[in-house]
């Protein structure tokens, strides 16, 4: 993933504070590259294209001894080890259920390490994004009422689009600025307050 420049993470806190001045929810932005290294998929691939040597070895003339198939087997796990974990060619092999597994599970981690649930009035609302999974998840504390899973899915649905372009600046503030439209119709704000940071939170 392409890290963002400053003037990017800038478009991003400046829509987070436009948002912010007509709600008491507090929104969290986190961008990772990915949730996890996957570097158990290449292997497991790896061991089992290994495995089939032999099978394909019948086919052909060829013959080996039993330590020179052993040796070949060796060396085409290592080859497959190192060549599958090219980024572009894993995030293909890996199950998409797979990925969003990872995905979520970090979101809730970065719900708790961003401090989201100690908010006043629990407001908080985290926008995550794993970038390689194309992943987007928008995460409400139970002070946030009045907003149904379908308007939230709606906003993700088009910000999961924006990601798939490599638009993801772009998708983060269209993303901002449409939750801060719901969420100053529920949960308007009452008092001027700025509890959590309004800065990108960029995971590498």
């Amino acid at each position: 993933m392409k890290f963002l420049s400053e003037a990017e993470c800038e478009q991003v806190r400046d829509a987070i504070m436009a948002a912010e001045r007509r709600t008491d929810a507090e929104l969290v932005t986190v961008l990772a590259s990915r949730s996890d290294s996957y570097g158990y998929i290449a292997s497991l691939y790896a061991a089992a294209l290994a495995l089939l040597t032999p099978a394909v070895l019948a086919l052909t003339p060829l013959w080996l001894s039993g330590w020179e198939l052993l040796t070949l087997q060796w060396g085409l796990f290592l080859l497959f080890a190192v060549v599958l974990r090219w980024p572009p060619l894993l995030m293909r092999l890996v199950p998409r259920h797979v990925r969003h597994w990872r995905a979520a599970n970090m979101a809730r981690r970065q719900f708790l390490e961003q401090n989201l649930h100690h908010t006043a009035g629990e407001t908080g609302v985290l926008i995550f994004v794993s970038a390689a999974e194309h992943y987007v998840e928008i995460i409400a504390d139970r002070g946030v009422q009045g907003i149904s899973n379908d308007e939230w899915q709606a906003i993700i649905d088009g910000f999961t689009q924006r990601v798939r372009k490599r638009q993801v600046v772009e998708g983060f503030v269209e993303c901002i600025s449409r939750c801060g439209e719901l969420l100053a119709e529920r949960v308007p704000v009452t008092q001027p307050r700025d509890e959590l940071p309004n800065h990108l939170v960029v995971l590498r």
